[in-house]
């Protein structure tokens, strides 16, 4: 039985589908949400390496609190409508990636679960936005439930080869 789930969000699609099954799953187990924003600090890096200095890191700063609060209060909102116990939380990553920032939030607020959504991005995608997804999948010591986005298409199971018959 599951008492603490912990539900990152971003305002995404693959996110709300994480949030939905982390709601299911609180009502069911009678579970506290504890639903998570990550002010992911990385995603300015590049811009840091400007040497023109055009871009301004402060305002840029806040406005990814800003988004991240609105998903925040949807999230808590949606769960809230749905009769679900939650709570809402912003952290900033503070130069580490978002994965360890959901882990150390995990562990920190002693939870047993952790419900993502994930956008089952693949190739030449994952190589360069890599997944957080899959290193908490991967590096978690409690269980993780994993709502893939499907992007409204599905991929077409593949068949197996038929193996030729060998001549006698």
């Amino acid at each position: 039985m599951y008492r603490r789930i912990l539900v990152p969000v971003d305002g995404s699609d693959a996110s709300s589908l994480g949030l939905a099954q982390a709601v299911g799953l609180a009502k069911d187990q009678k579970a506290q949400l504890r639903i998570l924003n990550v002010v992911d600090d990385l995603v300015m890096a590049p811009m840091m390496m400007e040497p023109t200095g055009t871009a301004d890191l402060g305002y840029m700063l806040d406005s990814l609190r800003a988004a991240g609060a609105k998903a925040l209060k949807a999230a808590a909102a949606a769960a809230k409508k749905s009769g679900a116990r939650a709570e809402a939380v912003q952290v900033e990553s503070r130069g580490r990636s978002v994965s360890e920032v959901i882990l150390a939030e995990a562990k920190r607020s002693k939870c047993d679960l952790i419900v993502m959504g994930t956008h089952g991005r693949r190739g030449l995608n994952r190589l360069l936005l890599g997944s957080d997804a899959e290193r908490v999948l991967r590096e978690s010591p409690v269980p993780v439930l994993l709502s893939r986005e499907t992007g409204g298409r599905r991929r077409a199971p593949r068949r197996k080869a038929k193996k030729a018959k060998k001549a006698a």
